[in-house]
């Protein structure tokens, strides 16, 4: 019997949730899983038949065995790594989680159980360290790293020192020992477990570094300790205290002496180590109070050991005493100058200077000569210096760097051991801390995914050896992202800059043979831009580059069994042809450049490897650019590591600081609340909510529980403005009690009271064209809250399950934020490009001036407006619109016989309006203030002339009042000073002459609403900083899908404020869902294990900040909401989802609104890998197309029909079957959108196909089996509940048969004839351009032979 045959069976006994304990059975589990070492498949299987849910915790209590609660803390930390972890499932009752947390800690002290047991038990009390928001969880683990540790120094005036540095230290210490001595024995036992875990845990492990035999699980066991070790100092919290105890053990130096740390097979316990000091040496307070280095404090520690020296150890110290102390900061230096002293002598000098010399006897821990020495060493000399280290990341590859051994392990990571990197978590040390982990987990990704392509790229070229010794190597394949080349040519090498040693400057030229290669590939290789990232390889053959090391094969993890040699990074100049001119100037010649052989690329080498290259040979070894025989280029949007590397290493260098008002919450510590506008002192008393509100009902309705007070007898209509109250306003910050006594107050009168007022909106002239575009949309409740919160200074989350109109209120809260704070610049980001133009889109359609919105980034190409919003293209725009103007301006002189050229040039336009026009309304309004009727106001009026062109029968009506007449004056003027606000604003860019000044004066002086992709934002920091670039707000749209530190690279944009050292921002606004797509990361360890694919996001929501959750969706059926309206326990349906008859309505030929469809094996074949993470299944992608087919014969338009897929390869496998099948059939065409899930979010479509998506229930039989209505077209006037016949499809032959007959049926009804169309003439939307797809996989034939 299999596993999974055995957990069926055993599940039969749990059917339904167990209320007693069945001890045979968690035997049998335990001993099952056990034996074969915890296989994760058989805990995937246990954990989807609800083992945890219905048999392990409903009948968990202090009676149950310790397997039943090893067997918990199993299942916990399995669901954590899987991402399945609902705490609250376990916390809701906390005295039984309680009971469970102090069993596991009791367990893991237990020398008696297997070192299997104590490592389960050891994980489990990771993850609770890694889940401190959940308040049960940081109430168990608290206690462990608490004060009350310090009871285990090893002397009393050691603790008193420590106590002396801070005094709340001694407060807290005096405070543990009343509460202890205050207890009864049963919590005196509780406090002693507390106090005494961590450091028999610590003696625990120092004894198993020296086990001797050490098994591999003991070297799982001592990893996963120093694991934990390394996440308890790596968050403040649980670092304040436990610090203390760790150096006081001398930890770093028993590991460092340790038999299993000096084993060669034991490396990656030797990176923990590393990556443990690091952090142990980080150079912050450990209090908490300030950042501060700890030069001081090394220095008061020398000359302290100097005095010791000299007073103690005169005549074989005397040299150290009477050194300098940079000679004995040195471990190399000062470890001689130790060596005259004996073993007694040695430890003398370690209790003089207060180190640990001892420990208890039952650890069996020996001491002697090697553990003071280190210890010494470790207390006295440099330690970790993060600039430093900072400074000497690479952000350019290497064979060396790519195939590092820390970074290969990941790719075969299971979960069974850690990994050395650095976590990201709830909080960091500093931003640096940071910074610095980002650095480190996103130059692992890069490099992954690089060291990906380039093994992809090689095995497709197929290398082999020449006939020819001389000859090289040949290549019998072919990889349109590579080109054999000879070996690059030296052409210039500049001398060091003053202070350094590595050449300023080193190029080379590359001669690329382009004459077998398609116009398409030609073209790519012309269109390399100056900067792009290429890669020189050497390649030779082996055995491996021949074999297919997909689907699950590994190759081993060596460069060479890959092909290649080594790995050059280098960045192109320029692209030449075979003459030396450069290929972008070359105009096209009937629509192509010229052809031409070759073409020479001239590169700039990274000048630190080429030196150390140098080195090597002068050591006669030999040269590697002889070697290099291939260049490679990868596809431009994946190929953008350089420049956010170098962004997050600037950032680190510089020690960026958030606004004070966000440093302490964006790092995790303090208030989760503090950064939101009711905590901050610079409220705004009154904000204009503009046209958010359609009518007065609209206002009442947005505040149910609310009293709405105004002047005047009459409620008055919109536009609204929104009076917060004064005295919460200004409340200082500081007083909670007085905040939270008006806050009972009201809640206990149950209304709130609101103040808002009217007014009358500007007249703003007789043309349409200066009418403002007003809001549509009906707001919930929900989203007023969202925008009167995120109008407000300070931080503002706000959370939109799907369909919820996140969009609109970003872009109602930009019209708000626009008008309301004029002199306030707005930076919008998105993940992605169809995410921000869709939300371009709708900013446009607001009342928001052209001139002031700058979209960067290539996206903007992809922007479907009538006028290019891109840097050139809003500079192109300016210049035109100076014409249209200067137009206005001569035809306005002309109206009042102004004779001149004042149209010529916006200089002389601004004088025509501060001689004439500017004097001639003062005149008017003069008159016009004082008249008591219309007539005399019109024979005031000078622009009559001017105005007889608008669109209205009398600019002043007869019947119109002389209030009346003089609002219509307004409004002249009002269009009259536009034109003249306009051509002030276009005046610079007359005095500019380059383009690029142009382009820079806009996005740094003129935008006021600035939006790009959090990509194109790493990309161009440094470039966009150094313009001296500012803004106040930062919006962030799908912040939940963004990494965390593309997330805090739009934070620093802009230079921060020269006089507080901090990054000037004012609001940021963050809009996502976290419950919905996460960030992507190609390496799944990365993401698993250190949760890079944690956005800021999610994580300020797990710290507890106030957010916002809109409520009410109004996107999709409501039996389609309650597919994911779980995870949203207040989301409802809005009004029109029931009253509109699409909604209504069924799906014409379908029997339910949506099904879920097992697609079985089709020809033999399921899921496939050809290229890695190209996955495709051609059964699912044949039965999307068929049922596309099936719609069309139906009568449904093609324009509403979308198909969305998991997987980009599965994308353009069903493009693909379209393309075979569809494209040149008028009887089907193509469907609107093919599309990945994630890039297709936040979008609707009428009908949409998802193949390839796991599902764990369905809709309809139990099969899974596609039900369809006969003899039924689109439209139908079948409602969603009335009961239709139906037939069922049995799998993909069924389904295409059936479309087959159909489509034969259509044929013969339509005269036997089928018009076909042009290739071309209708297409497909592809969310993204081929590069989508990676280069490498576009390649393969993903149709296979016999489609």
């Amino acid at each position: 019997m299999s596993n999974a045959e055995l957990w069926e069976e055993l599940s039969l006994q749990w059917s339904n949730t167990l209320k007693r304990a069945q001890p045979d059975l968690v035997l049998k589990i335990w001993s099952t899983l056990e034996s074969e070492n915890f296989p994760v498949l058989s805990l995937a299987k246990l954990d989807s038949l609800q083992i945890t849910e219905k048999l392990l915790w409903p009948t968990y209590s202090d009676e149950v065995s310790h397997q039943h609660a090893l067997l918990l803390a199993v299942f916990i930390n399995y669901k954590k790594n899987a991402r399945l972890l609902q705490w609250s499932a376990f916390t809701n009752s906390t005295d039984r989680f309680s009971q469970l947390f102090r069993r596991i800690l009791s367990l893991s002290l237990d020398i008696s159980s297997t070192i299997t047991s104590r490592t389960t038990c050891l994980n489990f009390i990771s993850t609770c360290f890694r889940s401190l928001e959940q308040d049960a969880i940081r109430k168990e683990c608290a206690p462990l790293v608490s004060i009350a540790t310090w009871e285990n120094l090893h002397s009393e005036g050691f603790r008193e020192s420590q106590l002396d540095q801070h005094p709340p230290r001694r407060k807290a210490w005096r405070s543990q020992k009343k509460r202890f001595e205050a207890a009864d024995d049963a919590t005196k036992s509780r406090l002693r477990l507390e106090r005494a875990w961590l450091f028999n845990m610590i003696l625990d492990f120092i004894r198993r570094l020296d086990v001797d035999p050490a098994t591999k699980a003991d070297s799982t066991y001592c990893a996963r300790f120093l694991e934990f070790l390394t996440d308890l100092v790596s968050q403040l919290p649980t670092r304040r205290y436990s610090i203390v105890l760790l150096s006081n053990m001398n930890i770093v130096s028993l590991i460092h002496i340790s038999s299993l740390y000096r084993r060669k097979e034991n490396s990656l316990l030797r990176d923990l180590t590393s990556l443990f000091e690091q952090f142990c040496c980080f150079e912050i307070d450990d209090t908490g109070e300030v950042q501060t280095t700890r030069d001081s404090a090394r220095r008061q520690a020398l000359i302290k050991l100097q005095k010791v020296a000299l007073q103690h150890f005169e005549r074989k110290l005397k040299v150290l005493a009477l050194s300098n102390l940079a000679s004995i900061s040195n471990s190399e230096d000062l470890r001689p100058l130790l060596d005259p002293l004996s073993d007694i002598e040695l430890e003398e000098l370690c209790t003089l200077v207060d180190l640990r010399t001892s420990y208890p006897p039952s650890a069996t821990i020996r001491t002697g000569r090697a553990l003071f020495i280190e210890s010494l060493l470790s207390m006295f000399a440099a330690h970790f210096d993060l600039h430093q280290h900072i400074q000497r990341l690479s952000v350019l590859p290497t064979e060396k760097s790519l195939y590092a051994e820390r970074l290969v392990q990941n790719e075969v990571y299971d979960g069974s051991e850690p990994l050395s990197l650095p976590k990201l978590n709830l909080q960091y040390l500093t931003l640096t801390d940071f910074l610095w982990r980002s650095f480190q987990l996103q130059q692992a990704e890069a490099f992954y995914e690089i060291r990906k392509d380039m093994e992809i790229i090689v095995r497709k070229m197929r290398p082999q050896p020449s006939r020819d010794p001389l000859a090289g190597t040949n290549f019998a394949g072919f990889s349109k992202m590579a080109v054999p080349i000879d070996k690059p040519a030296i052409i210039d090498v500049l001398p060091p800059n003053v202070g350094e040693t590595d050449p300023a400057h080193v190029r080379a030229e590359v001669v690329l043979d382009v004459s077998r290669l398609d116009d398409r590939t030609r073209s790519e290789w012309d269109h390399l831009k100056s900067r792009d990232t290429v890669f020189l390889l050497a390649v030779k053959p082996t055995e491996q580059t021949d074999k297919n090391s997909t689907n699950g094969t590994h190759l081993p993890d060596r460069p060479e069994n890959h092909g290649i040699q080594c790995i050059r990074t280098a960045e192109v100049v320029q692209v030449q042809d075979e003459k030396g001119k450069p290929i972008r100037d070359q105009h096209l010649t009937n629509g192509h450049t010229p052809r031409g052989r070759t073409r020479r690329l001239l590169l700039d080498l990274d000048n630190k490897t080429f030196q150390a290259d140098n080195l090597r040979v002068k050591t006669g070894k030999p040269d590697i650019y002889k070697s290099i025989n291939v260049i490679s280029r990868r596809p431009g949007r994946e190929n953008n590591f350089k420049p956010m590397l170098e962004a997050i290493q600037s950032l680190a260098l510089a020690d960026a600081r958030m606004p004070a008002w966000l440093q302490e919450v964006y790092l995790g510590y303090g208030q989760p609340s503090q950064a939101t506008y009711p905590n901050l002192d610079d409220k705004v008393d009154k904000i204009d909510l503009l046209d958010t509100f359609l009518d007065q009902q609209h206002l009442q309705e947005s505040f149910p529980t609310g009293i709405l007070h105004h002047e005047g007898n009459h409620f008055p209509p919109p536009p609204y403005v929104l009076h917060l109250d004064a005295e919460a306003l200004h409340e200082p910050a500081s007083n909670p009690k007085k905040r939270r006594r008006r806050q009972m107050e009201v809640e206990n009168e149950g209304q709130t009271s609101i103040k808002i007022s009217s007014y009358q909106p500007a007249n703003t002239g007789p043309y349409p064209v200066d009418e403002p575009k007003k809001n549509r949309i009906r707001f919930t409740s929900a989203q007023i809250q969202a925008l009167i919160q995120a109008s407000q200074p300070g931080l503002s989350l706000i959370v939109g399950p799907p369909g919820t109109g996140k969009t609109d209120v970003v872009t109602q809260l930009i019209n708000i934020l626009y008008h309301n704070f004029p002199r306030e610049r707005i930076l919008l980001i998105a993940h992605s490009n169809q995410a921000l133009n869709q939300l371009f889109k709708k900013i446009i359609a607001l009342n928001i001036d052209q001139r002031h919105l700058l979209r960067l980034g290539h996206g903007e190409g992809e922007l479907d407006t009538e006028e290019s919003f891109g840097k050139y293209g809003r500079v192109e725009s300016f210049m035109e619109n100076r014409q249209t103007l200067l137009g206005e301006v001569n035809r306005l002189a002309a109206s009042i016989g102004a004779s001149g050229a004042h149209g010529n040039s916006c200089e002389t336009a601004d004088y025509f309006n501060q001689v004439f026009i500017k004097p001639t309304w003062h005149r008017f309004w003069s008159v016009a203030n004082s008249a008591q009727d219309a007539s005399t106001i019109t024979n005031a009026f000078s622009f009559h002339n001017y105005f007889a062109n608008a669109p209205i029968p009398d600019l002043f009506p007869p019947t119109a009042t002389a209030e009346q007449c003089r609002e219509i004056a307004r409004g002249c003027e009002h269009h009259i000073n536009r034109i003249f606000t306009e051509l002030e604003t276009i005046r610079p860019f007359e005095i500019l002459r380059s383009p690029r000044d142009q382009a820079n004066h806009l996005l740094v002086k003129e935008a006021r609403i600035v939006a790009m992709t959090s990509t194109h934002a790493a990309i161009r920091r440094s470039e966009i900083a150094s313009l001296g670039f500012h803004y106040d707000i930062l919006i962030m749209e799908e912040a939940a899908q963004i990494t965390e530190i593309e997330s805090f690279i739009p934070c620093a944009m802009q230079n921060p404020d020269t006089k507080t050292g901090e990054l000037p921002l004012r609001r940021m606004v963050l809009v996502g869902d976290h419950l919905q797509n996460s960030p992507i990361i190609q390496n799944n360890a990365l993401g698993d294990y250190a949760n890079l694919e944690q956005s800021m996001f999610l994580r300020l929501i797990r710290l507890g900040v106030p957010h916002i959750t809109l409520d009410a969706q109004g996107r999709c059926r409501p039996t389609i909401t309650q597919l994911f309206s779980w995870r949203y326990p207040q989301l409802h349906n809005l009004p029109h989802i029931t009253s509109q008859t699409e909604f209504a309505r069924a799906n014409a030929g379908f029997r339910h609104e949506f099904q879920f469809i097992d697609v079985p094996v089709y020809q033999g074949h399921g899921e496939r890998e050809p290229t890695p993470h190209f996955i495709q299944n051609l059964g699912e992608a044949e039965y999307a197309v068929a049922l596309f087919q099936y719609m069309r014969l139906l009568g449904y338009p093609a324009k509403s029909i979308t198909i969305l897929a998991a997987y980009a390869g599965q994308c353009a496998l069903i493009r693909d079957v379209l393309d075979h099948r569809c494209r040149n059939n008028r009887l089907f065409g193509l469907p609107k959108v093919v599309s990945t899930v994630d890039k297709y979010q936040g979008r609707r479509a009428v009908f949409a196909d998802l193949p390839g998506l796991d599902v764990a229930s369905q809709k309809g039989n139990a099969e899974g089996r596609l039900e369809i209505v006969t003899g039924e077209m689109f439209p139908t006037q079948r409602l969603v509940d009335a009961d239709a016949q139906s037939t069922e499809i049995y799998g993909v032959e069924h389904m295409g048969q059936y479309v087959y007959e159909m489509t034969q049926a259509k044929v013969k009804s339509m005269g036997g004839k089928i018009a076909l169309q042009n290739g071309g003439e209708e297409d497909m939307v592809e969310e993204e351009e081929q590069d989508d797809v990676a280069e490498a996989d576009a390649e393969i034939d993903p149709l296979h032979e016999n489609v």
